[in-house]
C-alpha cells in the first residue's frame, strides 16, 4: 500500500516546512503543488524534502490538488492524504483517516462538525460550508458533516474515475461524483482551529459568487457526466 500526501500551496512559506515535516512521517511522499506562489513556498518545500509541482500561474485550490492527484496516479500510489499547507490540519490525525479508509472506505472526510472547532469560524463561513454541505447531501443522497473540508483522503482508483474538471467548487463536485458513483464516504471529526498566518480564501465577496458557481457545478455533475 503506497500513500503520497498532496499539499496544495499559494503563498504558504511561512507554514509550509512544518507542514510537510509533520505529514512526512505518515506517507511514503510528500507533494506539494505550488499554485503560482510569488513567495519562497516552493524552494522552502524542497528543502524539506517535499516533491514539488510548480503552476506557473495560479489556478486555485480545485486546478492544484487535480494535479496532485494526476501525479498520484501516474505514479501508481494507492492512497492519496490531502492536507492544506496553512497548519490548520493535523497530521497525527492521518493514521486514523487511513484505518477508516482501508476498512473498506474510498473517501474519508476530516470533518469540524463532528466536534465544536467549527464555532471558532465567522457566521458567514459556517452559514457557507452548512448550506453546501446540505445541498450536496439531498443531491447526492449522503449523509456527511462537511462538504467542504479540505483534510481527506482517497483511493486513488477511484479519483481516476472522478476527477474533477471545476477549480472552484471541487470538494463538492468530487463528493456528488463519488455520492452518484456509489463509491464509499465516511468521516472522521477532526478538530482545526482558525488559520494563525495569511489568508482565508472564503470571504463575503466569495460567497456571494458561490450561488452562480454552484449552479455550473452541478449541472456539470447531474447533467454532463
Amino acid at each position: 500500500m503506497r500513500t503520497v500526501a498532496v499539499i496544495p500551496a499559494y503563498n504558504e512559506a511561512e507554514t509550509i516546512g512544518p507542514v510537510i515535516e509533520e505529514t512526512g512521517a505518515y506517507v511514503d511522499r510528500v507533494v506539494v503543488v505550488d499554485d503560482g506562489s510569488s513567495d519562497d513556498t516552493a524552494a522552502i518545500a524542497r528543502d524539506h524534502g517535499a516533491t514539488v509541482v510548480e503552476h506557473v500561474f495560479n489556478t486555485g485550490v480545485g486546478g492544484a490538488v487535480r494535479t496532485g492527484y494526476q501525479y498520484a496516479i501516474k505514479h501508481g500510489y494507492d492512497w492519496v492524504v490531502q492536507v492544506d499547507a496553512d497548519g490548520q490540519h493535523d497530521p497525527a490525525k492521518i493514521p486514523e483517516l487511513m484505518d477508516v479508509a482501508t476498512d473498506g472506505h474510498d473517501m474519508v472526510i476530516a470533518s469540524r462538525y463532528l466536534n465544536e472547532s467549527y464555532q471558532d469560524y465567522s457566521a458567514t463561513r459556517n452559514a457557507g460550508i452548512q448550506f453546501f454541505t446540505r445541498l450536496t447531501n439531498y443531491l447526492g443522497g449522503i449523509e456527511i458533516t462537511d462538504v467542504t473540508s479540505g483534510f481527506r483522503v482517497y483511493r486513488v482508483s477511484m479519483l481516476e474515475r472522478i476527477l474533477h474538471r471545476g477549480d472552484k467548487h471541487w470538494a463538492i463536485e468530487q463528493t456528488l461524483e463519488a455520492a452518484k458513483g456509489g463509491y464509499r464516504i465516511a468521516e472522521v471529526s477532526t478538530e482545526m482551529p482558525t488559520r494563525e498566518e495569511g489568508e482565508s480564501q472564503f470571504t463575503l465577496d466569495t460567497f456571494a459568487l458561490y450561488p452562480i458557481r454552484m449552479t455550473d457545478t452541478i449541472l456539470r455533475v447531474l447533467l454532463f457526466r
